[in-house]
């Protein structure tokens, strides 16, 4: 099977980890008579039938939504990430593996029957319209959502561009509930968006996530930063909700040796460990390197993380991550649907968990919401560089970067430090 880490981006995402295969359910789990399986499926059919034919409503209780209400309910149970799809919802998800979609672009995570915004897409009508990290999505075009589930989320905000909906949210900081319509725009996100080089020759990338064209267009960019003097390195990952399992380890690989480890998996059974490994096109890339991370890093970004503090290549700058580190397999099903079901944990190279943990900094600057949200708009709108202007459009001061300075000046340290061009090899 391809392993792989995504962001389900359908105008909403979530960073979950995938496997995706082409198991069949009922191949998978077989058909054993008389077995406690039989048993439990066979009650399932009887109390179908029995409401199907007894139950006493003004609309009928049809099998075909019996069936759904039934399934949700016995996947629900599980964890926030496993699902049952229907097949429309399962075209979706391939849809989604593309990183083009017709949305808002927002970020989310269920979290106790709330869906909460990790982060709105950089340029995104989302962004645009100032939704923030930790908004609560409650409503979608005046309906409620009392138990909400992705797929709910997935089916009322995903929808053909130039089309409207309208999303009911609610504020933790300031108690207030808003009501805003947005039109949904075709959202490609971009995994480089910004590659620039500082004072003193320190490099600065921000990866948005880890998609299929990722590791060639870090490379490409570090590639371009060298030949104007690159001496050390900050990437960005502060509000990356993750990505490609195989562009993740992709891009440690520019920083790791050959068939070194990067991150592994453990499932239910030890034996199902699986190791994955780096595979550099040359020499590991050796100057002074820090990551910028924050609440809003999950997943893919966090085993990029991860592997390179668990090995001391890197210093960690911000706050400590999302803690999204479960990987799930998704299942196809003879009705053309799917089931998405948690399957194995990720762990950093060192053994450090990631799920429910996160990653946490070497040098700790946590941003106060006020902040957070004025350096997310400006690392997405770069052009809007004049305070008064930045303050009539979207409402808050232009404020410095404190987290990237702190990092800045940890790399100056080194670099004076050494008094070096480029840093001593890393260690293994």
């Amino acid at each position: 099977m391809l392993k792989r880490i995504f962001t389900i981006a359908l105008g909403v995402m979530a960073g979950v980890a995938l496997s995706v295969g082409a198991a069949h359910f009922a191949s998978l789990w077989g058909w054993l008579p008389g077995s406690e399986l039989d048993r439990s499926s066979g009650a399932i059919r009887d109390v179908l039938k029995l409401v199907n034919e007894n139950y006493v409503a003004a609309q009928p209780a049809e099998l075909p939504k019996l069936t759904r209400a039934a399934l949700d309910g016995m996947i629900n149970t599980l964890d926030p990430h496993s699902a049952y799809m229907d097949p429309a919802e399962r075209k979706a998800l391939e849809e989604d593996i593309s990183s083009e979609f017709g949305g808002i672009g927002v970020q989310v995570e269920l979290v106790r029957d709330r869906i909460v915004v990790v982060t709105p897409v950089a340029g995104s009508p989302g962004e645009r319209a100032g939704i923030q990290r930790g908004d609560e999505i409650t409503g979608i075009d005046g309906e409620k959502l009392p138990h909400p589930s992705m797929e709910d989320i997935v089916t009322h905000l995903r929808g053909k561009p130039g089309t409207k909906v309208t999303v009911g949210l609610m504020r933790p900081s300031t108690g207030k509930e808003l009501s805003l319509t947005l039109t949904r725009e075709s959202i490609r996100v971009e995994s480089v968006r910004d590659a620039h080089l500082l004072a003193d020759g320190i490099g600065y990338v921000q990866l948005t996530e880890f998609g299929e064209h990722t590791a060639d267009e870090f490379a490409t960019a570090v590639k371009q930063l060298r030949a104007r003097g690159l001496r050390a390195l900050v990437i960005d990952l502060r509000n990356n909700p993750g990505g490609l399992l195989d562009s993740v380890v992709a891009v440690a690989s520019n920083f790791f040796n050959k068939r070194e480890l990067v991150v592994y998996t453990q499932g239910r059974d030890p034996k199902d460990r699986e190791d994955y490994l780096a595979d550099p096109a040359g020499a590991p890339l050796t100057i002074p390197l820090a990551v910028l991370i924050n609440a809003g890093s999950a997943s893919a970004a966090e085993i990029l993380t991860g592997a390179l503090k668990d090995t001391h290549r890197a210093v960690i700058v911000g706050e400590r991550s999302f803690g999204k580190g479960s990987v799930q397999s998704i299942f196809d099903l003879d009705n053309g649907g799917g089931l998405r079901l948690t399957i194995a944990r990720y762990y950093t190279p060192g053994g450090e968990v990631i799920h429910e943990h996160g990653v946490s900094p070497d040098v700790e600057v946590v941003a106060t919401p006020e902040e957070d949200r004025s350096l997310m708009l400006q690392r997405a709108r770069s052009d809007l560089t004049d305070p008064r202007t930045f303050k009539v459009r979207f409402g808050v001061d232009l404020v410095p970067d404190r987290q990237l300075d702190a990092a800045t000046a940890v790399l100056r340290a080194d670099l004076l430090l050494h008094g070096r061009e480029t840093a001593v090899a890393a260690k293994p």
